[in-house]
């Protein structure tokens, strides 16, 4: 008996994963396929012997394998849409010795008529959905969800478990991070997590707003309250949030005496507009964000102590792309499926040695700079995959170690993609506008500013 299960080792393990109604796959702890069975090859359109190796990302779309072979924690029964259809997905972690090496999936999605039954009311689901957030959308401007929060890593996994943590109840929270590492994509994350999801999310940048124009912006005006007030007067950012929630970048370069009003909104939950009798009362959660040491603006006098400690209640501390590289493949892919999405073009990888480019890279901007990059790439680029030659100049070793600000960093990109796109058209700005993307007005303007 023990050699005949000898002998049919093969054919069972054959029958099993080669030819059943599943889609097998197994990657290692990299993310790299080891193991893919014929269903899902045909299902992909794949050839087996192409996908062998290649990272798990680079063949099935919206995978998470790579995730469970480094998270070590199963995924059952999650919905994952290919190709057009929405799965159903289990992702195994495999052990051993005590070690995650990598993770077994299965995929279901023989077309039986109950499953065509099921996909169509996920469908129906998801167009509902979709339905809600474009209403919201709408009323509020774009919103965002943990959903947008790309990346894998063990600071993010722990980042998104906090945010889940946080989300409900009123609690304040100062979201601290260097520049373009996604603050306002958080604070409306804790929105939507909240019980203030169906009220409204208000933006207001304190460093974009002029000092005596704050106040009245924050806290709104009566009529006659000042030379050229408004008939009727104005409602301010913390009328508009009441019932949801206020977002305020930039704290750390609010005025003292604004810092004065916010701090009696937080104490006594009530607003006083400029010109007013009476104060009123306002019910919202205030998150905050800076990339200053608001501890060092304390200490200067310029920054409210009694402030600080009601802001800061709960402190996020959001970690820079530098410090997660492992992210930075998905990140990157994620980005140029919604920079290819908003402008038509199609361009659809990376080349290896433009992604060993990424990780080489230290990115003073953060994800704002990829963005930029990748952004003006797809822009030059003459395949359909990204080339080294395509990347602005500071991603090239000479400009590496450049001590220049992300203002800085965003300019030079976008002068280099305006003076490769004119090369390549010979000097016609109409032609330039189609490659780039932009109107007529804003390439002259560019054209101006940067004296090309």
């Amino acid at each position: 008996m023990h050699s005949l299960n000898h002998i049919y080792k093969e054919e069972i393990f054959e029958t099993v994963f080669e030819n059943a109604y599943h889609c097998f796959v197994v990657v290692d702890g990299q993310g790299l396929i080891t193991y893919m069975n014929n269903t899902y090859c045909e299902f992909l359109g794949v050839d087996k012997k192409d996908v062998i190796g290649k990272h798990v990302t680079d063949v099935i779309e919206n995978t998470r394998m790579h995730i469970v072979a480094h998270s070590g924690e199963e995924e059952i029964a999650d919905l994952q849409y290919i190709r057009g259809n929405h799965m159903i997905a289990n992702r195994i972690p495999v052990r051993s010795g005590g070690m995650v090496v990598g993770a077994v999936g299965t995929v279901l999605f023989r077309d039986t008529k109950e499953w065509m039954k099921m996909n169509s009311h996920i469908k129906d689901l998801l167009l509902e959905l979709e339905h809600y957030r474009s209403q919201v959308k709408n009323q509020h401007g774009v919103i965002y969800s943990l959903h947008d929060l790309v990346g894998s890593s063990a600071q993010m996994n722990s980042l998104k478990n906090k945010i889940k943590k946080v989300s409900p109840g009123d609690v304040s929270i100062l979201l601290r991070g260097e520049s373009g590492t996604g603050k306002e994509l958080f604070a409306h994350s804790i929105h939507h997590l909240s019980e203030r999801n169906g009220k409204p999310f208000v933006k207001v940048n304190c460093a974009a707003i002029p000092e005596h124009l704050l106040e009245s912006e924050l806290f709104g005006y009566k009529e006659g309250a000042f030379t050229g007030a408004k008939k009727g007067g104005k409602l301010g950012k913390f009328q508009l949030a009441d019932g949801g929630t206020i977002f305020l970048d930039e704290i750390g370069d609010m005025p003292l005496s604004a810092q004065v009003k916010i701090l009696r909104v937080l104490q006594e939950g009530e607003v006083e507009a400029l010109g007013a009798v009476e104060s009123q009362k306002i019910d919202v959660r205030i998150i905050t964000a800076t990339n200053q040491p608001l501890e060092k603006l304390i200490e200067e006098d310029r920054f409210r102590e009694d402030l600080f400690y009601r802001i800061n209640v709960v402190q996020i501390q959001l970690p820079s792309l530098r410090d997660r590289p492992e992210d930075l493949r998905v990140l990157s892919k994620y980005i140029l499926h919604k920079v290819t999405g908003r402008t038509g073009k199609r361009v659809i990888d990376f080349d290896s040695n433009v992604l060993e480019r990424f990780m080489q890279y230290q990115w003073p901007g953060n994800i704002r700079e990829l963005e930029n990059v990748i952004e003006s790439a797809v822009h030059l680029t003459n395949t359909e995959v990204i080339q080294v030659e395509d990347l602005p100049d500071q991603m090239h070793p000479n400009s590496y170690g450049q001590n220049r600000s992300l203002k800085e960093i965003v300019e030079n990109t976008e002068k280099q993609a305006i003076e490769r796109a004119l090369k390549r058209v010979d000097g016609d700005k109409l032609e330039a506008t189609k490659l780039l993307g932009i109107g007529k007005s804003s390439l002259y303007e560019k054209i101006k500013k940067y004296r090309l």
